[in-house]
């Protein structure tokens, strides 16, 4: 079976999330590596359930400058940061779910710790529900170079996986490919609801 190209790979994973409502209004952006040198970033203001492959902009992976002189996503350096840390990542998917948005500010914390889920398999290298998945919460900010840095700054402490959260924001996550990220984000979102769920009831 030929392989789906990256860019309509990750337009069909636009639409598809737009369908679950992860990414309501213009919210989200999503992005998927060119080359060593290069990202393709959706443009601001676009609703990911009817993006197209025109919606997209090539954006340089080291300076951060973008094509055509278009308006890129205003969070583009965290997309160009996780690029710079993982060489292996092909994509990343940020959206704006009601589970994401809640779960990080309903857990104080600096990271929401997932276990005992069968789910948790659905990660990338995950083999068991007795294993910890950490997922780092970062506090929102505007400023996205000092939320990048941050980002930065933890991970060289605690080595990122998966992705990460914003706090009352959203999820970045990502994969070797499209296919992957994808996998990623609707096990995260299965596992975020699961945790939802759970504490609501513990509360009772």
């Amino acid at each position: 079976m030929e392989q789906q190209p990256p860019l309509d790979a990750l337009v069909a994973a636009c639409h598809w999330i737009g369908t679950k409502g992860w990414c309501p209004a213009t919210g989200g952006n999503m992005s998927v590596r060119l080359s060593g040198q290069h990202c393709l970033i959706t443009e601001s203001g676009h609703d990911k359930g009817s993006i197209s492959a025109e919606h997209f902009l090539t954006v340089n992976l080291q300076s951060g400058e973008v094509d055509g002189g278009r308006i890129p996503s205003a969070e583009t350096g965290l997309h160009t940061l996780v690029y710079s840390l993982f060489p292996t990542v092909g994509a990343i998917l940020h959206t704006h779910s009601v589970n994401a948005t809640v779960l990080s500010r309903v857990e104080k914390s600096n990271a929401v710790i997932l276990e005992g889920y069968e789910m948790q398999k659905s990660l990338g290298g995950q083999r068991s529900h007795l294993d910890r998945v950490i997922i780092p919460i970062f506090d929102n900010s505007q400023d996205i170079p000092a939320l990048a840095s941050r980002v930065a700054d933890s991970h060289a402490t605690v080595p990122l996986q998966y992705g990460f959260l914003v706090r009352g924001h959203g999820l970045y996550c990502w994969g070797r490919d499209v296919k992957e990220a994808r996998r990623h984000l609707e096990g995260l979102e299965f596992l975020f609801q699961c945790e939802l769920q759970l504490r609501l009831l513990e509360a009772k």
